[in-house]
């Protein structure tokens, strides 16, 4: 595995603007060794990478992370605009372009699924795939359970050791947030109650119908072309022995590492077991200077 420094490394905010003009919150930092691009899960943010990025950048990777839209810091989609899984993939085609060479994408959940679309319409578009405990059809208990829960406070909480309450109560084996780490994830309202980070209308608009286009995403695998690794958790009701055994036949050249006392969030279960699969498996790949490109793929020819 690559060494990483113990100092820590630098990291600029930024804006990105992704596909129709819309701005996106973004986190990058330097590096020698070949672009990481992160894409987070449904109502996450890019700080569900921070950990993650900071060991990436340590090994001398260039690192960016963004916010989706209507998530974290990124624009919300205009009230007479729907959301729909096509801003989400344009988007991730965008920002893929606004780095040097073809990026390794890391992507978790609903960006891998997008990272998918992305690579499918634009071959080449990403240098190699890590797709953290995804795949093209997933367990329906799994994302029932995710809703309801993002579901159950549409009026927020009345403070912030509610919420550490109610995210206690859904993830039991992770330790109690503190006040200070819920500021990232909760927004102020005028009333004094604390709503999520998310815009409430992605539920209905972007997830609660999403298994129709399942058939979709996995022709979308079948067409992926570049190295790609599936990391799943043991302990997931997303991704099943049977939905990683469907993936593998999809996509014969991909790998599959297993962490088996990882749930859903397996950045944040286990992260040193993530990260060190993560590294492994670049540190294995091909020097990506054989596939740079001299043009950015957004609207550059293939």
């Amino acid at each position: 595995m690559a060494s990483t420094s113990s100092l820590p490394m630098r990291s600029e905010d930024l804006p990105l603007e992704g596909a129709n003009g819309a701005r996106l919150a973004a986190t990058r930092s330097a590096g020698k060794r070949p672009p990481i691009l992160f894409a987070h899960g449904f109502g996450q943010t890019r700080g569900a990478w921070t950990t993650t990025a900071e060991a990436m950048a340590a090994a001398g990777h260039a690192t960016l992370s963004y916010d989706a839209r209507g998530h974290g810091d990124s624009d919300w989609n205009a009230a007479e605009l729907a959301y729909h899984g096509d801003q989400f993939t344009d988007d991730l085609i965008v920002v893929a372009g606004e780095l040097r060479s073809p990026p390794v994408l890391v992507a978790a959940s609903m960006g891998g699924l997008f990272g998918l679309m992305a690579e499918s319409r634009w071959p080449g578009l990403f240098s190699a795939m890590v797709l953290v405990d995804i795949t093209p059809r997933w367990e329906t208990r799994g994302v029932e359970r995710i809703l309801a829960f993002m579901s159950a406070h549409p009026e927020g909480f009345a403070s912030l050791e509610t919420a550490a309450d109610s995210i206690a109560a859904y993830m039991p084996h992770r330790p109690r947030k503190s006040e200070d780490s819920l500021r990232a994830l909760l927004r102020p309202t005028a009333d004094g109650r604390w709503n999520w980070h998310w815009d409430p209308r992605l539920v209905e608009e972007l997830a609660r119908d999403s298994e129709q286009h399942q058939d979709a995403i996995a022709d979308a695998a079948r067409r992926v072309q570049c190295p790609l690794l599936l990391i799943s958790g043991g302990r997931s009701d997303l991704v099943s022995p049977q939905t990683v055994e469907e993936f593998m036949t999809l996509v014969p050249h991909a790998q599959h590492v297993h962490l088996p006392e990882a749930t859903h969030m397996v950045a944040g279960d286990d992260n040193n077991a993530f990260t060190t699969a993560v590294l492994n498996y670049l540190d294995a790949l091909p020097s990506a200077a054989a596939s740079a490109r001299t043009e950015h793929v957004t609207g550059a020819s293939q």
